[in-house]
């Protein structure tokens, strides 16, 4: 098996909460890709109408409503029958989910769309950028990590649009950075009488090569992460989720739900805080090394 080079998909920071071994993305043609990140997790209920239904690291969330249901990320090709196991399990039917979405079209994220599209008739919605790169199978994208099967998008989101589905309302902030189209979304769920506010963030990292000042590829990257800070900052947020697993410290989280179901440690506002902060962090001292030539 040829190796043509090995990528970094995240930073890893030095903090507990985010802490967890490197993960390293290779290019496509291998039937095995990140088995670190692609074991089988059980399906639980985070709160509310809300599902996780992805891996161990691959975060994929299932948003259901009596009018059908929503899917944001697929994972890998391979993770495709973990999640569809993941979903029937919950007892819900693959034929409905109506809606596939995405946190940002790396492979990692997406590359299991155009199975779980063929597998659900669901039509794929994205922002417009990450539309580009969904139907060029990774190809496109100021940098590219690995290909993928291609997907037809049917729907072009917006930066501040509402996507609706049944009592389901999910609104999508644009926090490019990571990818030009890399998506924030953020809705609200009922959870023993009380609401609160939801944010699925957006990967705010920097991938390995990535440079922030002069990019050929996307001279204004900096400024693109700059004000996706500034947007997440903004959001309330009550109940923190991502597109990997350990953004969140999610086992972490579901050994405690288990050790005390009457409170649910996925409210956590804290935690998105210091999500923020230590990806901020990162990116300031990134962009600091650059201006001085380091």
């Amino acid at each position: 098996m040829k190796w043509n080079k090995i990528l970094f998909c995240a930073v890893v920071l030095s903090v507990p909460f985010l802490s967890w071994p490197a993960q390293t993305e290779t290019l496509p043609n291998q039937q095995s890709r990140m088995p670190d990140w692609n074991k089988p997790f059980k399906p639980f209920r985070i709160a509310g109408n809300i599902y996780y239904v992805g891996t161990n690291n691959l975060a994929c969330y299932l948003i259901t409503s009596p009018g059908g249901h929503i899917l944001i990320d697929t994972a890998l090709e391979e993770s495709g029958p973990i999640v569809r196991a993941n979903i029937e399990a919950l007892g819900y039917k693959l034929k409905y989910i109506r809606i596939i979405l995405s946190s940002h079209a790396h492979y990692d994220h997406v590359a299991g769309h155009a199975d779980m599209k063929a597998a659900t008739g669901a039509q794929v919605f994205a922002t417009a950028p990450d539309a580009a790169t969904l139907e060029s199978g990774g190809a496109k994208g100021f940098f590219p990590l690995g290909n993928y099967k291609p997907v037809k998008v049917d729907r072009i989101i917006k930066d501040g649009e509402v996507v609706r589905l049944g009592s389901v309302a999910l609104k999508a902030h644009v926090t490019a950075g990571h990818t030009e189209g890399n998506t924030t979304w953020t809705t609200t769920v009922e959870e023993n009488g009380k609401k609160y506010d939801v944010v699925l963030v957006g990967s705010m990292s920097i991938n390995d090569g990535v440079r922030l000042v002069n990019n050929p590829t996307w001279p204004g990257v900096a400024d693109a992460y700059a004000k996706s800070f500034q947007t997440l900052k903004s959001l309330p947020c009550d109940i923190f989720l991502g597109p990997h697993a350990p953004f969140f410290d999610m086992e972490a989280k579901v050994t405690r739900l288990a050790e005390k179901p009457g409170v649910n440690p996925f409210i956590d506002p804290e935690g998105y805080r210091k999500y923020i902060t230590n990806y901020e962090k990162n990116y300031t001292e990134q962009l600091q090394r650059e201006r001085a030539g380091k």
